[in-house]
């Protein structure tokens, strides 16, 4: 078996059977174009292309790693493309290897709203001057905010401007690292690291309690910012919060500027869903863009999973994407982020929100904002659990049920002619279903 098979199989074991079948299978291995720090694999479409290299990419990349010793790097290219114009890309990925940047992260692509604005602007201005205004930077935020777009983006930049780019992850430089202090060639490894021009290094939390990793990487921060060199550096919090990360390195983190990266508001999210879209030809409409924005999280790269599984779903079953068709096709999705929500939870939410108290929402009063926070109130718990009629009656202090189904026809009601409280259900339906 080749080795690309080998990765591809043991790919298999560590992601579900579904995404295997659906996308991953699709892949074949050209074994003539690779090389031994280039693998080639063709896609049939673009959609299926575009979905690996997001989801994938990085673990496909770490698996040849694994296997072979070495860093090598992927191309996912379209079948048509198996031709001449193919050898032209394969050189030019020779050129990038060691930084394996991802082409498409670019500042042009990157949807910026008010969540992420702030470290837009400072990795933009970093893009422009390097090593010259805040070295390092350092971003922190959650998973799939799009920390590491950002950090390619100037990573991009660099690359184009000739510079020697080198993005890693933390985990590959701990297997770098642990390959060359086996082998007792560590010499390479610091000339490797300490000679380019800008590092970029994602997830750095996970330098924490790693001692001699620490130290070896102390010493290459030094060694780059001594001369100027530039410095990204990614993780899921602030410096002041990775435990057990030694102060010396934690103070440097914080030299130049830290940023932090929010979670998206709805009107982003609106706007990422539209991008991606047009980006992976997936044709939505604006209702279907609004109830896709409201289901996702905060982590913004399932999006890419849902246009290609609405995408996929659409193509398999022959039928044109619906709102319908959407909602069932991520049922299982919805349900899942909503078993554990409880009328408790979603009163205190919409209560917090609105400025009033959750006891309010169950009192007697016919105070108008405390009569429009109880139909929210009560709209969402309907929609977003399975409690009854009845049970939602006795939960607001109301008469019976029927109560409950006049105070929904009302909603439905001014849902359909009041786009301001249409538009406040949905982002209070992000908002509980992004904290379940």
């Amino acid at each position: 078996m080749n080795i690309g098979l080998e990765v591809l199989k043991s790919l298999k074991e560590e992601i579900t059977e579904v995404e295997y079948n659906r996308y991953i299978k699709q892949l074949t291995y050209d074994e003539q174009k690779s090389t031994s720090d280039l693998a080639v694999f063709y896609a049939p479409n673009a959609l299926v292309s575009n979905w690996i290299k997001s989801k994938f990419k990085k673990k496909i990349e770490h698996l040849f790693e694994i296997k072979t010793g070495s860093r090598v790097s992927v191309s996912i290219s379209l079948k048509a493309e198996a031709s001449k114009s193919i050898d032209k890309k394969i050189v030019e990925q020779k050129k990038s290897v060691q930084s394996l940047l991802n082409p498409s992260h670019t500042f042009d692509n990157f949807m910026v709203g008010g969540s992420n604005q702030f470290a837009y602007a400072a990795v933009k201005s970093v893009s422009e001057k390097a090593g010259q205004v805040y070295n390092p930077l350092f971003i922190y935020g959650g998973v799939g905010l799009g920390k590491t777009h950002l950090m390619q983006a100037a990573g991009n930049v660099f690359q184009n401007q000739g510079k020697v780019v080198i993005y890693i992850t933390l985990e590959q430089f701990l297997n770098d690292f642990t390959r060359h202090l086996r082998n007792k060639t560590m010499e390479r490894f610091r000339e490797k690291y300490r000679k380019c021009d800008v590092l970029l290094v994602d997830d750095i939390q996970f330098l924490s309690t790693k001692e001699m990793l620490q130290e070896e990487f102390f010493h290459t921060f030094e060694a780059l910012r001594g001369v100027g060199k530039q410095i990204i550096l990614t993780a899921d919090k602030h410096p002041k919060k990775i435990a057990g990360l030694e102060e010396r390195l934690q103070s440097r983190f914080e030299w130049g500027l830290v940023a932090d990266i929010q979670p998206p508001e709805l009107e982003t999210k609106i706007a990422i869903v539209e991008s991606k879209s047009k980006i992976n030809k997936v044709k939505l409409n604006k209702e279907i863009i609004n109830y896709i924005a409201t289901v996702i999280e905060s982590n913004v790269r399932e999006i890419e999973g849902i246009l290609a599984k609405l995408h996929a779903y659409s193509q398999l079953m022959h039928v044109d994407i619906d709102l319908e068709f959407t909602k069932n096709v991520l049922k299982d999705q919805m349900q899942e982020k909503r078993k554990n929500l409880t009328l408790e939870g979603i009163t205190e939410t919409v209560a917090k929100d609105l400025n009033i108290k959750p006891s309010e929402i169950k009192s007697k009063s016919r105070s108008k904002n405390i009569v429009y926070a109880r139909r929210i109130a009560i709209y969402l718990c309907r929609d977003l659990t399975q409690n009854t009629m009845p049970q939602l009656a006795q939960y607001f202090g109301m008469k019976d049920h029927t109560a409950i189904s006049h105070t929904l026809k009302k909603i439905n009601e001014l849902m359909e002619n009041d786009e301001d409280f249409k538009v406040k259900i949905e982002e209070l339906t992000n908002k509980i279903t992004s904290t379940s």
